[in-house]
């Protein structure tokens, strides 16, 4: 067990998918998943340089600030609306807080914009935030009625409306059966173009229903559907392949990078680059002798994912599905 590890008891696990939930006061929707586990995981220094790239709320970026006195923080997302309630939340650090409008797969740019040659911690939060499932005009919740829509970014396309209406029955079905793990994408996707035009997040909701059934306990039956479709509305799994390419380079010697996953296919990438990146041969088992000169650029904080606390998931539904995996990069 390493010693980030052994500083965090682990809750009980999770199923897969990241679960909206109307339960507790509206506050409780907006906690910071894992709060204390990310910022003693990051071990942000006085002086640092640190990076939400997920910057949601705010929540965790104050922590980081709190935590690490006279350290800087660029705070980067791709919600406008997001960016403005974070600037409110994060205005008493002054000076010491960078916002900037943008995807974190984009932060090589976004550093390099601000003279940094790396950071010294790197948060990325993956998923929907709260706000974002909270508000129906958003589109992202079935659980209240709202347009079909569904970005984070509200000046790209498409939108789920365009892949809802537009998309054909075949293509609808890989999205929803490779992106929301969806058993009956298929018979979800014939549905959906015999139903179209479809304008609402409940309307959607309920030609899912009428397919899938009652599903698993405590999975509303659209959440799989929905979750593919966001996914691909936002090319979420891209973005992240982005990152997991070599985003290694984005840290200083030293520098710690801490990634909170909410589902298998966003989790198994981190695993598997973290582990690559933590390997000092990446040749393929066939070759006898290494070819490939690849050295460990990282090591690797976590061997296991954290996970949230019992009494956490008990306060926050949403935080059940968390898994957290950090690593530091080699000198």
């Amino acid at each position: 067990m390493t010693a980030v590890s052994a500083a965090v008891r682990r809750g009980d696990g999770p199923p897969d998918v990241k679960h909206e939930t109307d339960t507790g006061p509206v506050g409780a929707a907006h906690v910071s998943v894992m709060e204390g586990q990310v910022v003693g995981g990051l071990r942000p220094r006085p002086g640092a340089r640190l990076v939400d790239g997920t910057l949601g709320l705010g929540g965790h970026a104050a922590a980081l600030l709190a935590a690490a006195p006279e350290s800087t923080l660029l705070g980067v997302d791709q919600d406008e609306e997001a960016l403005a309630l974070a600037r409110a939340r994060l205005a008493p650090f002054g000076p010491r807080v960078i916002l900037r409008r943008g995807s974190f797969d984009e932060l090589p740019a976004l550093l390099a914009a601000e003279g940094w040659d790396g950071a010294d911690g790197i948060l990325l939060d993956l998923g929907v935030s709260s706000m974002q499932l909270d508000r129906p005009e958003r589109g992202f919740s079935f659980r209240t009625a709202g347009p079909l829509d569904m970005r984070m970014d509200r000046d790209r396309e498409p939108s789920a409306a365009d892949i809802v209406n537009t998309w054909d029955e075949t293509e609808l079905a890989r999205v929803i059966f490779e992106y929301g793990e969806e058993r009956r994408s298929r018979a979800v996707a014939r549905a959906i173009v015999r139903a179209r035009p479809l304008a609402t997040t409940a309307e959607l909701a309920d030609v899912v229903a009428r397919v899938v059934g009652r599903g698993e306990v405590g999975i509303h039956p659209a959440t799989r559907t929905f979750q593919g479709i966001r996914i691909a509305v936002n090319d979420e799994l891209g973005a992240l392949d982005r990152v997991l390419a070599d985003g290694w380079r984005l840290l200083t010697p030293g520098g710690r990078l801490a990634i909170l996953a909410y589902h298998s296919l966003e989790d198994r990438r981190v695993k598997e680059s973290f582990r690559r990146w933590a390997a000092d041969c990446i040749c393929p088992p066939a070759i006898p002798q290494c070819v490939c000169s690849w050295r460990a650029k990282v090591r690797i904080l976590t061997s296991r994912p954290l996970r949230p606390e019992a009494e956490e998931t008990m306060r926050n539904p949403r935080a059940r599905s968390a898994r957290l995996r950090i690593v530091e990069r080699l000198a």
